[in-house]
């Protein structure tokens, strides 16, 4: 029945069809598929569908609740931000692989099976390599095939948990899982992966900044919130997450206060804001879990919104580095707008995160995590720090560099999606209560209390006197054309030059093992020629008289042992 099949697969089946149709229609093809996908989600009734029968395991390809379909909608908004972001692309790749990206983390939100989940959750991480790779530069080339061992080996950890969570429990059913077994432990290292806990976080930083202008912008929605929704649905209360999320929002902000890669930059202020994500789900209650939903939707929005203010002016100058930018308010005024609201809604009142973020701090305070709630307090502050002043004030503030290019004009859909999401990202905020109504479970909060306004103003206030007493003072770090790595230098540094030792280890005792091998094969054709050259002792022509003498002397010996015996 058609009540019965996944969203996800709309945007995907639809994808296929892209490179058929002339660029005149694809733009409005490609707008249309998830505006039918919202339509179908919002009929959709709540409960179990498309169960398939498969070996001893029954799978349930749609399941609808409340929780998916917070992230499903999301997901689908963010479809079609980033498709209008994308409409002056003419590379229909790119087109299908976003679709088939949006597609994918889609059908994973309403996975109702593990075998389901794993079947998309490795379709996200092919179709979005291609988002990479589209970028066409040795660099991109060489970070997707990073990215896609990172994630492809997230779906072998998955794949083996799954099959150990089978073995024992019987059961493929994606509900609570926690890590009192193993195979959770390695479901919930799977899942970490991808939600770029502490020590794997390193391919969000190293991938992003090498997608193409559009193609970040698809990425910064779907991967890690994908992980966070999962982490949502199976680990929620478990209480080791507590401290890999406040860990998570606090270290990425020292890393992106000295990166000079805006995308960069912004990539390490995603991984913060996944901390206090993973936070709400370490402590589980329901308005922590309200919090997670909130905070989700409102981050893939504004931080799509300025990952698209930096990409158009990437688009524009070529460059999004810091060190070559500067002075761009003038030169590009809509486009800072629309990167101050973005910014204003990690923290400022009446843009989104205010009226989503709170719910997670409040039941941090509630559940008595008093430290977390003053690192998490901190880590707001220093993500404000981050993308609400020193990026405008690198790329649109100060003199603008000398060799500063203009090399396009910024297209009107890239404008118009940037409004649509800036118009989100305030009407959230102003009218936040259609955004309660959809949450998992049922919401008694008021945002706009005195004292969260205060405390949050605070926050700002204080990250605005410290950045422009470090501007006044000239303390803010000099931003050098570098590449700052952290625990990818495992791979990146160390992994590199093992290889290559590897490398040369294997070639010498290849060389070496040629040359023996040359050298017994020598030997071999001496003592060959030895015995059976033209002059040799078995080579040679014998008398016939002779070998009838040889057989006679053989059939006497046979003879003597025979009666002998």
């Amino acid at each position: 029945m058609i009540s019965e099949l996944n969203p996800g697969l709309i945007l995907i089946l639809g994808a296929f069809f892209v490179p058929l149709l002339p660029r005149c229609l694809r733009s409005i093809y490609m707008l249309a598929i998830p505006i039918i996908a919202l339509v179908y989600l919002s009929y959709l009734p709540v409960g179990e569908f498309g169960r398939i029968p498969l070996f001893d395991m029954e799978l349930v390809t749609l399941r609808v609740d409340r929780l998916s379909l917070v992230f499903g909608y999301v997901f689908l908004i963010a479809a079609v931000i980033g498709i209008i972001y994308s409409w002056h692309v003419r590379d229909w790749a790119q087109h299908v692989s976003g679709m088939v990206y949006a597609g994918s983390a889609v059908g994973a939100a309403f996975a109702g099976d593990l075998v389901t989940l794993f079947v998309f959750w490795e379709l996200t991480a092919i179709a979005s390599v291609f988002l990479i790779w589209a970028s066409r530069t040795v660099a991109s080339y060489r970070s997707g095939h990073r990215y896609l061992i990172i994630q492809i080996g997230s779906g072998v950890i998955l794949l083996s948990g799954i099959l150990i969570y089978f073995r024992d429990t019987g059961s493929i059913s994606f509900n609570s899982i926690g890590i009192e077994m193993f195979a959770g432990q390695l479901i919930l290292l799977a899942f970490g992966i991808k939600c770029a806990f502490p020590l794997l976080n390193n391919w969000l930083q190293d991938s992003y900044p090498h997608a193409t202008v559009t193609g970040t912008v698809l990425l910064s929605a779907y991967t890690t919130k994908l992980a966070v929704y999962a982490l949502a649905r199976g680990y929620a209360g478990t209480d080791i997450l507590i401290p890999v999320g406040v860990v998570m929002a606090v270290f990425p902000i020292f890393f992106a206060i000295i990166e000079n890669d805006m995308r960069r930059l912004l990539a390490h202020a995603l991984n913060n804001q996944l901390g206090f994500m993973v936070v709400g789900v370490g402590i589980g209650t329901e308005l922590a879990i309200n919090g997670v939903a909130a905070h989700a939707f409102c981050h893939i929005i504004y931080k799509a919104l300025l990952f698209m203010a930096v990409g158009a002016v990437l688009f524009r100058v070529g460059t999004a580095k810091a060190s070559e930018l500067g002075g761009l308010r003038d030169v590009m005024p809509w486009t800072f707008a629309f990167c101050m609201v973005g910014a204003a809604s990690i923290s400022l009142p009446f843009f989104s995160s205010f009226v989503a973020k709170s719910l997670i701090l409040s039941a941090a305070l509630k559940g008595e995590y008093f430290w977390p709630w003053i690192l998490m307090l901190t880590a707001s502050a220093g993500a404000f720090f981050v993308c609400g002043l020193r990026l405008p004030y690198a790329v649109f503030g100060g003199e603008r560099a000398k060799d500063l290019k203009f090399l396009h004009k910024v297209p009107t859909n890239m404008y118009v999606a940037m409004s649509l999401a800036a118009v989100l990202c305030i009407s959230i905020g102003v009218y936040y209560t259609p955004l309660y109504k959809i949450m998992p479970y049922s919401v008694k909060y008021d945002p706009y209390t005195l004292d969260h306004i205060v405390v949050q103003l605070q926050l700002v206030a204080f990250s605005t006197l410290a950045f422009m007493l470090m501007i006044k003072l000239k303390m803010l770090p000099v931003l050098k054309k570098s590449t700052i790595i952290d625990g990818d230098w495992v791979y990146r540094k160390f992994g590199y030059h093992l290889a290559q030792t590897l490398a040369l280890m294997a070639q010498v005792s290849w060389i070496s093992g040629a040359r023996g091998l040359t050298k017994a094969v020598v030997k071999l054709e001496r003592l060959v020629n030895t015995y059976h050259s033209s002059d040799s002792v078995l080579g040679r022509t014998w008398p016939s008289g002779s070998i009838a003498s040889c057989a006679v002397i053989i059939l006497c010996c046979y003879l003597v042992l025979f009666y002998l015996a």
